[in-house]
């Protein structure tokens, strides 16, 4: 049986030279010239269609971040207002449901609530002419808060 299947894999790896030897006889049986190709004209066709899908690429990818960011943006009542990259792939984000902020740790595959706060953060561009403290300034009190708690 090993064998059989030996004799079928050399058959199938020897078919395209078989026909591309059979093909240049058959032209030169036949008293034809061979077709001369010219190399400009490949090139131009190639680089033409790199052109078009790298154009597609470039398309796609614009449409994708377009509608990816309409898309979360969109969502009512769920606003992203900021957040603070810890590492790598680790991130503390605030998040605003409704009236209630939440300090939300994000990891691949993982959210965890970290803290519900009690007041809301004013962010610096949503800030008071008051003075009031920003985001920044608030999430690091509290990162002080909780180390110092033990």
């Amino acid at each position: 049986m090993a064998m059989a299947s030996r004799y079928i894999r050399s058959i199938l790896l020897l078919l395209p030279f078989y026909s591309a030897a059979a093909a240049s006889s058959s032209v030169s049986a036949l008293g034809e010239t061979p077709v001369r190709t010219d190399l400009g004209a490949q090139l131009v066709q190639v680089m033409g269609g790199l052109g078009v899908v790298l154009a597609m690429v470039l398309l796609l990818a614009w449409l994708t971040k377009r509608f990816n960011h309409s898309r979360l943006s969109g969502t009512h009542g769920l606003r992203l207002l900021g957040g603070i990259s810890l590492g790598g792939k680790e991130r503390i984000v605030l998040v605003q449901a409704g009236d209630v902020q939440l300090l939300v740790g994000v990891a691949p595959g993982r959210l965890q609530t970290l803290h519900v706060l009690q007041e809301p953060i004013v962010l610096q561009d949503q800030q008071d002419p008051t003075g009031e403290e920003g985001f920044g300034q608030k999430l690091g009190k509290l990162l002080e808060h909780a180390k110092r708690k033990p």
